[in-house]
């Protein structure tokens, strides 16, 4: 059961936020495209409440319990990162918006872009793990810690390895190569190679 809502949860949310987009640029309601992204934290509210609602009617305690509490953990963590991103796409794609600037590569910028997604890790990783320690004692007896014992290890490995990835490019930046052009860490122009002559 606690799959199908995920499901539900992960479907419901894109919907949500396809609405918003599409009474933002396509129908100009702003308004209506505002009151329609504040409902997407509902969604994953809803999703936790389910969650502890299964555990306190006597389902056994399992990993989907939380999975559920990591996705919302993660839509808190990436969740504005990604609703930026659609925004972003969906006004170039039909709202005659620019278009979307790639990640950066190079330079203090990709190093800086790296520590942004270490923050987002980390952020999600914290409110995962308190979701998830919370349903014990809101489950009313019905999950242990032992049951998520394993979830502790795997969020905290996948937050230090994020740190670690960032710290690397504080330490080591990552340069352009010789004859690439870059403008805020991001390639721009690559120097054509002249043609051999016979």
């Amino acid at each position: 059961m606690i799959v199908t809502l995920i499901v539900a949860a992960e479907i419901s949310w894109w919907i949500v936020l396809g609405l918003a987009l599409s009474a933002r640029y396509l129908l100009r309601w702003r308004r209506t495209s505002t009151v329609l992204l504040l409902g997407l934290p509902a969604v994953d509210l809803a999703l936790y409440a389910l969650t502890v609602l299964d555990l306190r009617g006597g389902a056994e305690a399992s990993w989907t319990h939380a999975l559920a509490a990591s996705y919302a953990g993660f839509s808190v963590g990436y969740g504005p990162s990604l609703v930026r991103w659609a925004d972003r796409h969906f006004l170039h794609r039909f709202a005659g918006g620019p278009k979307p600037l790639p990640s950066p590569k190079y330079g203090p910028e990709r190093t800086r872009y790296e520590w942004q997604v270490a923050g987002r890790t980390v952020v999600s990783a914290a409110i995962t793990l308190t979701l998830i320690t919370l349903l014990v004692p809101l489950s009313a007896g019905s999950a242990h810690y032992g049951t998520f014992a394993q979830w502790y290890w795997r969020l905290g490995i996948a937050a230090v390895v994020n740190v670690v990835v960032a710290a690397c490019y504080s330490r080591w930046p990552r340069e352009a190569p010789v004859g690439v052009v870059v403008v805020d860490g991001r390639v721009v122009e690559e120097e054509k190679t002249p043609a051999r002559q016979a």
